[in-house]
């Protein structure tokens, strides 16, 4: 099983095929407009603009699990992630990271990679809110908070996990060591 297997919603509600990104380098992210991380959204769409022409492709499911901390409607969120941020790249409609309605996406990204701790300042900050929400959240590979990102080479295998606390010109290097 790989990531092609799996089917996600548009935000108009139609199915997408993620085999539609076959032999692409995709980084895939669960967001949040109201977030600390939230400004990420500038160096993915740097990274995107850099990169889209070598095959990458970011995927953006916004997610509200953390903090209620993006509360609008697919569209809401999409227009101020235009508007405000100015992403292309592509968009889908809002789920769970977690928890009883997880997409199968998102339970195969979790089983198939593992937390790999915050850093920093902010770090600090995140384990307190994920450490209320999982007495355990270092020993295990669920989801701790937005701006998780999930590298996955052309062949739709996971080559890395970024925490949200990972700096963006971390995950640029792995990117591009793969493209």
């Amino acid at each position: 099983m790989n990531v092609y297997d799996f089917v996600v919603k548009a935000q108009d509600g139609s199915d997408v095929p993620l085999s539609n990104y076959r032999g692409k380098t995709l980084l895939i992210v669960n967001t949040a407009t109201g977030c600390g991380f939230t400004p990420q959204y500038d160096d993915l769409q740097d990274l995107y603009d850099e990169h889209k022409k070598d095959g990458l492709e970011i995927l953006d499911f916004p997610c509200n699990q953390f903090g209620e901390q993006a509360p609008g409607s697919d569209e809401e969120i999409h227009s101020f992630c235009t508007g405000r941020y100015g992403i292309t790249f592509p968009q889908f409609a809002k789920i769970d990271v977690f928890g009883e309605n997880q997409i199968p996406l998102y339970k195969w990204l979790e089983e198939n990679s593992k937390f790999e701790g915050f850093r920093g300042f902010m770090g600090m900050i995140v384990s307190a809110a994920a450490k209320r929400n999982d007495k355990d959240y270092k020993n295990n590979s669920k989801i701790k908070w937005n701006f998780t990102k999930f590298l996955i080479d052309k062949n739709g295998d996971i080559v890395a996990r970024f925490e949200p606390t990972t700096k963006m010109k971390e995950v640029k290097k792995q990117v591009e060591a793969i493209l």
